[in-house]
């Protein structure tokens, strides 16, 4: 059996972002070959309350969000000068250091949160529940509905999916998020972290983020047949009441599903490994290698 080691990642634009424990590094592969690396000491959520189960999820998610799109600006910024883009700050930008300095990062980077999680409640939570809202008058089975909202939920979460990963540049992205996975379960396997041994790993791994995404989005669909059809409204805000019980269950199936051989933890864990062959793609050796030094930048001994 694999270790399970602490080290995470994400894809970037031509880049990977790898993290353990407290620490993290960033690494770029520019247009002329160049690896740019940049690291980092990050400041880990601590505190007892802020390690108890299903409260712990909750920190876990925001730290890596905050450190996430802070990446993702960096390597966006290197993309579009290799591009031949100037890179200039918008208006609201402008706008943002003016008004909060040396703050003016962290307020739009919680910005960018915030308006992802919203665009997320209102695709996800508060769109399907209205539309399904219309089949009241022909349907009085609340769990029907439910299910119903379920699958319309799921239908448009895979078709978001796949209509990015259409993408031209998403692609890539992809090919990266492949280029982590294999490099964590070589990590994982104890074997020396070469292009070759990485080469051999699947791109799949059951701690990776679209796992997490897809667990809540099941797990809401089984909390969220329990809640009244009888005001849409009080629907919708309750369910949006409810996303960090769920966010924080999801967190803690993942861990189990990431640190157990058992059967029944294979199966609940198809589903995200099902999902990982779209935002997943086979990467190409100079991929492999951005991965391999990314992660060897934040390991002593390869001591995960």
């Amino acid at each position: 059996m694999s270790r399970v080691c602490s080290v995470g990642g994400q894809a970037l634009i031509e880049g990977i972002l790898m993290r353990h424990k407290n620490k993290m590094a960033i690494v770029i592969r520019r247009k002329n070959g160049e690896l740019v690396v940049k690291r980092e000491t990050i400041k880990a959520p601590v505190g007892k309350i802020k390690g108890l189960p299903f409260i712990r999820g909750l920190f876990m998610l925001g730290s890596s969000m905050k450190v996430g799109i802070k990446a993702l600006t960096l390597s966006a910024s290197y993309f579009e000068e290799d591009d031949g883009t100037a890179v200039t700050e918008d208006r609201f930008e402008i706008w943002m250091r003016k008004i909060f300095k040396e703050r003016a990062e962290d307020v739009l980077v919680a910005f960018s949160i915030f308006t992802a999680l919203l665009m997320a409640v209102v695709l996800f939570t508060a769109l399907p529940t209205v539309i399904i809202s219309f089949l009241r008058g022909l349907i009085d089975n609340v769990y029907v509905l439910s299910a119903l909202e379920g699958v319309l939920k799921m239908v448009f979460f895979l078709t978001y999916v796949l209509l990015i990963s259409q993408m031209k540049d998403v692609k890539r992205v992809f090919q990266y998020h492949g280029a982590e996975h294999k490099t964590i379960h070589c990590l994982e396997a104890q074997q020396e972290l070469t292009v070759e041994n990485v080469r051999r790993f699947t791109t799949l791994h059951p701690r990776c983020g679209t796992s997490f995404l897809l667990f809540v989005l099941i797990i809401s669909i089984v909390i969220f047949s329990f809640i009244t059809w009888s005001n849409i409204w009080m629907r919708i805000g309750l369910k949006v009441l409810l996303l960090p019980l769920i966010a924080g269950i999801s967190y803690e199936v993942l861990r189990v599903s990431g640190n157990s051989d058992s059967s029944f933890v294979k199966i609940i864990s198809k589903p995200g490994l099902w999902m990982q062959k779209i935002t997943t793609k086979e990467p190409d050796d100079a991929m492999l290698e951005v991965a391999i030094t990314a992660t060897l930048s934040i390991l002593e001994n390869n001591e995960c």
